[in-house]
């Protein structure tokens, strides 16, 4: 059963850091690429970066490139989500998601989701 389980949110201040995770089981995340999503109340859910199968390439939003760093690590089946200099603005719920032949930060190119983490960002 092909399963993702994100973790690693959780309330931070103004400033701070969090590092988000999204492990992945009954499949090999080596093939597939890896999205993370958030959805604040009220709003649409939005990608925030992506990250490929093939050779690697990264992509980000520009709402969080310079502040947020996606990375996989094969060999634990996982992909990290390193959020840093974290505003208000970045809260919401976040997601993961994998496809073996998507990329970019269209929800509709994933087929496989995660059920979420929360990440508040409050002082």
């Amino acid at each position: 059963q092909v399963q993702l389980v994100e973790s690693g949110g959780g309330l931070v201040q103004p400033g701070g850091s969090l590092r988000l995770s999204c492990a992945a089981s009954g499949f090999t995340l080596d093939y597939y690429a890896i999205a993370w999503f958030r959805q604040a109340p009220g709003k649409e859910r939005e990608g925030v970066s992506c990250i490929s199968s093939s050779d690697g390439s990264t992509y980000y939003a520009d709402s969080v490139k310079g502040r947020f760093t996606i990375s996989r690590d094969n060999a634990k089946n996982t992909v990290y989500l390193q959020m840093n200099s974290l505003k208000p603005e970045d809260t919401a719920v976040y997601y993961c998601a994998a496809d073996e032949a998507g990329w970019g930060l269209s929800r509709y190119e994933y087929d496989y989701w995660g059920q979420g983490t929360q990440v508040t960002v409050s002082s």
